[in-house]
């Protein structure tokens, strides 16, 4: 019996824009696509992120600021099925609580939330 998603709920992160909530088909194409190339699938907190597998060798930008790494180009965060061996839709905890983490790791992003006037909404949560 498959229990694939046929689709995916994923916090999709562009390189200088802020994170947002995307439906996509759960192919390898689709995720293919949004990375602008071959995937590569990285551990992050309870869910996994799906980057391009080659962004650093194309000298794309930096995207997300890890400790001592960061993924660059254009990435998305989406919930590992690890008993199907596969991936699934985030919930809306997780997409809460990884976009305040995507914008903390990207200064670009919080300064457009400080010109916009949206800052004050995630205030005390971002720092």
């Amino acid at each position: 019996m498959d229990k694939k998603e046929k689709f995916l709920k994923i916090l999709y992160k562009q390189v200088g824009e802020l994170p947002r909530v995307m439906k996509i088909e759960n192919t390898l194409e689709a995720k293919q696509e949004l990375v602008g190339g071959l995937i590569k699938v990285v551990p992050y907190k309870d869910a996994l992120l799906i980057c391009n597998e080659e962004a650093k060798l194309l000298n794309m930008k930096p995207n997300l600021i890890f400790d001592y790494d960061y993924i660059a180009g254009d990435c998305f965060a989406v919930g590992d099925d690890y008993k199907n061996a596969g991936f699934k839709s985030l919930t809306e905890k997780q997409i809460e609580e990884f976009t305040i983490d995507f914008i903390k790791r990207s200064l670009k992003e919080k300064r457009k939330l400080r010109r916009n006037n949206t800052y004050n909404s995630f205030k005390g949560k971002i720092r």
